[in-house]
């Protein structure tokens, strides 16, 4: 069995304090809990499971003072390689002989490994198509809660990965708001200001509401000062921005967000 490098699974530093890795599996492992893929469909929720797995393997060696040290070893004896060892946990002890072999038998040389650089860009690689991947899930999710609480039409922005624009009413002009959404790997300020602006600049005069969708949300308190730092900013501008948590599909909403984004976001959460 390849040897994964667990401190890359869990986006930490081999320096990691228990702590850290505490805290860096409990968010890791959140994002892959049954109750938070049961929506995706089977594909995706295949894949989360064998990520959960992983986490839960790297947490139980990396937790533990000496597997972590006998890890370490192997990782170190590999040359920091990802995949050119075998797991640390089930590999031979130093006291250990393959059978036939003698007390002085040097042990085999381990494979060549691949140089670092390479290992970390699959690495990156593997992590970007699965979040693409996931995406693309969180995209076809919300994209048929707007099909079944009807009301807007799906239209095209480049910048956005949906956009809606309500249905005309005979002898009425509508008075529901355009919507757009756009999935981000993190909800913070710079976000929400390229968010804002590129939503203003396409709704011109008609007021518009952005869904700002990301794994990751900075705190509260920055996402209300960067949204009221936008409404400063573009005075008559008719907009409003809901920071949503991709996780769970929690979202900040402010007093005045449109009826139709709660009932959007209810829709998504329950599957209706």
């Amino acid at each position: 069995m390849a040897l994964k490098n667990y401190y890359e699974l869990l986006d930490l530093a081999p320096t990691a304090t228990v702590d850290e890795i505490k805290r860096s599996f409990r968010y890791q492992i959140a994002r892959y809990h049954p109750d938070k893929v049961q929506h995706l469909g089977n594909e995706f929720q295949d894949m989360a499971a064998e990520r959960a797995a992983e986490l839960t393997e790297a947490y139980r060696i990396l937790s533990d003072e000496g597997r972590r040290a006998e890890y370490d070893r192997a990782l170190s004896t590999a040359g920091g390689d990802a995949q050119a060892a075998t797991v640390a946990s089930a590999a031979p002890s130093a006291a250990y002989r393959p059978p036939g072999a003698g007390a002085g038998a040097a042990p085999p040389p381990p494979p060549a490994a691949e140089p670092q650089a390479a290992k970390g860009a699959q690495f990156s690689q593997e992590r970007a198509t699965r979040d693409e991947f996931v995406r693309k899930a969180l995209v076809g999710r919300l994209r048929q809660a707007a099909e079944n609480m009807g009301g807007y039409d799906e239209a095209q922005v480049r910048t956005f990965d949906l956009a809606w624009l309500p249905k005309s009413k005979m002898f009425a002009r509508s008075k529901e708001p355009r919507l757009v959404a756009r999935f981000v790997a993190r909800v913070d300020g710079e976000a929400i200001a390229d968010a804002w602006t590129q939503a203003a600049k396409w709704a011109g005069s008609e007021e518009v509401c952005v869904l700002l969708i990301g794994s990751t949300l900075a705190p509260a308190g920055e996402l209300a000062r960067a949204i009221a730092d936008q409404r400063r900013k573009s005075r008559g501008t008719k907009a409003t921005l809901i920071p949503v948590d991709a996780r769970n599909w929690d979202a900040h909403l402010p007093h005045d967000a449109p009826a139709s984004a709660k009932t959007l976001l209810a829709r998504v959460r329950t599957g209706a």
